[in-house]
């Protein structure tokens, strides 16, 4: 099978991934094998061919918005059968025993394991995945405009959430790409007001045609108070930004795996209960509950599509806010 294959972590620039001849791989007892039709870009896919973040395992296949077709199951999956649609996100696995699993807070669980990190993921014409962290898909989307919800939609959901925002309320989007672009339609469907704080001028176009009734740059103060803000974009300078915008009692999640240093900043800035919090990765309700609402509401995702020996350019223009809503790579 042909995958895009990183063997050592370089630059986007200087097209780290090389499309290879892979052997297809077979699925083990409790595991489904996918035939990959469409995969989305992720922010999380830079940092790992870049090296942003220590690797387990290299050489390595990134790729972890997948959608696809099983084709074969392993010994004891029965939950899908030969030729559904299924989606796999970033959680590939979780180890069930830890005091995290049983707490239902299995997105922190001590032995998680990640598609296209410690396993290969989508940036290939076929993978395995464990059925329990598989996804039946709605009908209503196609196999390119579901692929970002599997990371860009879940993450975001995960982060509205953990921001506390009340329908009703107003809310700040800070970078606008493909999380922020579905999560924008959820705080609409909530009724709330949407202020998004992004630099390219095409970002903000399409940020005002979904319904935000604000954009400005980071450091513009919003028409009034924010009651949650989430920032999307991987740059730390941006909190004491986002804090100043925030009313009294509110909370700022940051929605990146990683995160250029946060600066020093005055105590004042989170004074008044204002809250500060990461968000991790997800659970798989987290991904239920996103799939049931986007296809409620329904989300619109906007697509950029490429080829999958395209993926570096793809990562390229992901790097330097080229695309417009979210990238995916068509198998």
């Amino acid at each position: 099978m042909r995958a895009m294959l990183l063997e050592k972590p370089r630059p986007a620039d200087e097209n780290p991934l090389r499309l290879a001849e892979l052997p297809l791989p077979d699925p083990a007892p409790g595991e489904l094998r996918v035939r990959v039709r469409a995969c989305g870009v992720c922010h999380t896919d830079l940092h790992i061919v870049e090296g942003d973040l220590p690797l387990p395992k290299l050489p390595m296949v990134p790729g972890h918005q997948i959608v696809g077709t099983v084709d074969a199951l392993g010994v004891g999956v029965n939950e899908f059968r030969e030729g559904d649609r299924v989606g796999v996100p970033w959680l590939y696995s979780t180890c069930g025993e830890c005091a995290y699993c049983h707490k239902g807070l299995e997105n922190l669980c001590e032995r998680a394991r990640f598609t296209g990190f410690h396993a290969d993921g989508g940036y290939a014409e076929a993978m395995v995945a464990p059925a329990a962290f598989a996804y039946t898909l709605p009908g209503s989307f196609s196999d390119l405009e579901a692929a970002p919800l599997l990371c860009a939609g879940v993450i975001g959901y995960r982060a509205l959430k953990l921001s506390n925002l009340q329908p009703g309320e107003r809310l700040g989007l800070y970078g606008f790409g493909a999380s922020a672009h579905i999560v924008l339609q959820i705080a609409r469907h909530w009724k709330c007001e949407v202020c998004v704080f992004t630099r390219a001028e095409s970002h903000r176009q399409l940020a005002r045609q979904l319904g935000a009734v604000w954009t400005g740059a980071a450091g513009e103060r919003p028409p009034a108070p924010l009651d949650a803000a989430i920032i999307f974009a991987p740059a730390g300078k941006l909190v004491p930004d986002a804090l100043r915008a925030l009313r009294k009692g509110s909370t700022l999640a940051l929605a990146g795996i990683t995160m250029s240093p946060l600066p020093e900043m005055g105590y004042q800035l989170l004074y008044q209960e204002r809250i500060l919090r990461s968000v991790a990765n997800s659970t798989r309700e987290d991904a239920r509950s996103l799939l049931r609402l986007a296809a409620e509401i329904p989300v619109r995702t906007e697509i950029e599509a490429f080829q999958l020996p395209e993926a570096n350019h793809a990562l390229q223009n992901l790097k330097s806010s080229r695309i417009h809503g979210a990238g995916v790579l068509v198998i």
